[in-house]
């Protein structure tokens, strides 16, 4: 009996049917680890070429022949993952399950020299000595909106002022921060309209962050509004400053970088909001795995998975879409 019921199993498991599902599925995977990609963008460091909740398209064949050139966009595998050095572990962390994807401009290719500038006070990027014209870097100021309940994290931080004074302000904003997942996010704003016609993102005004004379947040609505210049430059940080060789970088608009046979430089466009080689330094051509060419669809949503966006607000779901943004080639 026990015989039987093990020969049944091999003979469903080696069943055409069984071995069609697994070819099928190879096929899936071939494809879209070196086909194309679909990708969602879940943060603004790409704005306003690219909002979040945006869905794009990516060629990840002919990347695989023609390497990225200057102003393209990329996905890449996050350099700051902690990757494996047993090379099994690491195709699995690669191609199943590891670093999130990441999405910027490519500034530099291998062999150039970028070196990044503040001149009359605003950042500048030069490359092999030649000053970029950057049309494509966003020119709106940030905004930040609250993405959790203001009162409960002033609960918080009055709680945690306890155990401290007022010289440890920062610290105990930052231990907020942490225990609340960052407790507001950045988005492009216009001023010149309302906040009800804003064209990126649909804004409540009580919900932007206001900070105090001393530039914490206010939690009442009489504060004035932590706005972000685009132009304002981000002064080199000692105490972030890298050095390999004659290139540094520092989590600033200062650096300078001579790129190697397979490093590339890459910067988001959202310059005040974009967390890129200006932090971890050079991108290795090993972690570039597509180039995004097509924005498919456009939805204000912070949700991973649309469907569930659907189902939660089946009505408010579709006020949210961006309809002008629908079927575009993005460069």
């Amino acid at each position: 009996m026990i015989k039987g019921f093990i020969r049944s199993i091999k003979n469903w498991i080696f069943s055409d049917s069984i071995r069609e599902v697994i070819v099928i599925l190879f096929v899936i995977f071939l494809i879209r680890t070196f086909g194309f990609g679909l990708y969602q963008v879940p943060s603004g460091s790409m704005e306003t070429t690219m909002l979040v909740g945006e869905r794009f398209f990516a060629d990840k064949f002919t990347i695989l022949f023609s390497p990225p050139k200057h102003g393209d966009i990329i996905s890449f595998n996050a350099p700051t993952f902690p990757y494996s050095k047993n090379w099994l572990v690491k195709l699995w962390q690669n191609y199943a399950w590891g670093p999130d994807n990441w999405t910027k401009r490519v500034i530099g290719v291998p062999g150039d020299t970028i070196k990044g500038v503040i001149e009359d006070g605003k950042p500048v990027v030069y490359r092999n000595g030649v000053k970029l014209v950057e049309p494509y870097v966003n020119k709106y100021p940030l905004i930040n909106v609250w993405k959790v309940d203001p009162l409960a994290y002033r609960k918080f931080l009055k709680d945690l002022s306890r155990y401290g004074n007022s010289s440890v302000e920062v610290l105990r904003e930052r231990i907020a921060a942490q225990k609340f997942s960052d407790p507001y996010q950045p988005r492009s704003y216009d001023p010149s309209v309302s906040y009800e016609d804003q064209p990126f993102y649909r804004t409540d005004g009580s919900k932007v962050v206001r900070i105090n004379e001393q530039g914490y947040p206010d939690f009442g609505r009489d504060g004035k509004i932590m706005l972000v210049n685009p132009d304002e430059a981000m002064s080199q940080n000692p105490e972030r400053l890298v050095r390999k060789g004659r290139s540094y970088w520092s989590s600033s608009d200062e650096f300078y970088v001579e790129l190697g046979d397979d490093e590339y430089w890459a910067m988001g466009d959202n310059r005040r909001g974009s967390f890129d080689s200006r932090f971890f330094g050079p991108v290795k051509s090993e972690l570039i795995h597509g180039k995004i060419l097509f924005r498919i669809w456009s939805l204000d949503s912070n949700e991973s998975w649309w469907i569930l966006d659907l189902l939660k607000h089946p009505i408010d779901f579709w006020t949210r879409m961006r309809w002008s943004r629908f079927l575009q080639i993005v460069k």
